[in-house]
């Protein structure tokens, strides 16, 4: 199962960001392929907050149309929410520990554990996933 981290979405739908062309295309090709795709709820939180934030986008999106891209992505037979069960809190715990994980990192440690738990390979443009261990991430756009 592909997991999703929000930083990929964003760049999928900025045209304005350097990692657009890449993400998009990567992205495109997912969501039209056989895999299993999870959406966890922090993904889909997080599209929608920055998305729609206009101190980040001059022209971000209105929450409708954000919306509308979520409705669409949990509209294809392929795409699963993700929500925590009942090991995460056992996942969340070691990823905080042996990540060594302090503040904002804290987020990154809950989507680690949903992949782990949830038995997915999280899709990450950030690097900051490498700490964590026992978690298998690709960065899809390093090439790009």
């Amino acid at each position: 199962m592909i997991v999703l981290d929000a930083n990929l979405l964003l760049y999928a739908y900025d045209a304005s960001s350097l990692r657009h062309a890449a993400a998009r295309q990567w992205l495109t090709k997912v969501f039209s392929g056989q895999e299993l795709i999870g959406l966890p709820w922090q993904t889909v939180s997080a599209f929608l907050r920055i998305a729609t934030d206009s101190r980040i986008y001059a022209h971000g999106m209105c929450m409708e149309e954000a919306i509308g891209h979520v409705q669409d992505w949990l509209e294809l037979k392929n795409v699963r929410l993700l929500v925590p069960g009942d090991q995460h809190w056992r996942y969340l715990r070691r990823m905080l520990i042996d990540g060594d994980v302090r503040g904002a990192l804290a987020t990154d440690a809950a989507l680690a554990a949903i992949a782990l738990e949830n038995g997915g390979t999280l899709y990450s443009a950030d690097r900051d996933f490498a700490r964590f261990p026992g978690l298998r991430w690709i960065n899809p756009l390093a090439a790009s």
